[in-house]
């Protein structure tokens, strides 16, 4: 049997995508120059390129309430806390409930 080369596709993080789009947006260097300075291929700046352009605003937008992504995020980690001592409690009046009947 043949092997079969797969190539292992590296995860750039998104802040490393961010910058390099925009220097790629600056100009300043040419996209190839810029493709070799952070070590990827110019086809990817192009595509973090539309990428921005395409979803750039979203930075600028939130929601009804005003509330950023990080303050949602932690009101979303309280509400599921909540609803977990909920839970708990539940079961135990379940618990407690059934005890009390079979007497």
């Amino acid at each position: 049997m043949s092997k079969i080369n797969k190539q292992i596709r590296k995860k750039h993080p998104s802040k490393v995508k961010f910058q390099v789009a925009l220097e790629a947006l600056k100009e300043t260097k040419t996209q190839t120059e810029v493709a070799r300075s952070y070590g990827v291929h110019s086809n990817l700046i192009s595509r973090w390129k539309d990428q921005l352009a395409e979803n750039g605003h979203r930075i600028f937008e939130q929601d009804n309430s005003g509330r950023s992504g990080k303050e949602q995020n932690r009101k979303i980690e309280e509400l599921e806390q909540i609803i977990g001592k909920q839970a708990v409690e539940i079961a135990l009046l379940k618990k407690f409930l059934g005890h009390y009947r079979s007497d």
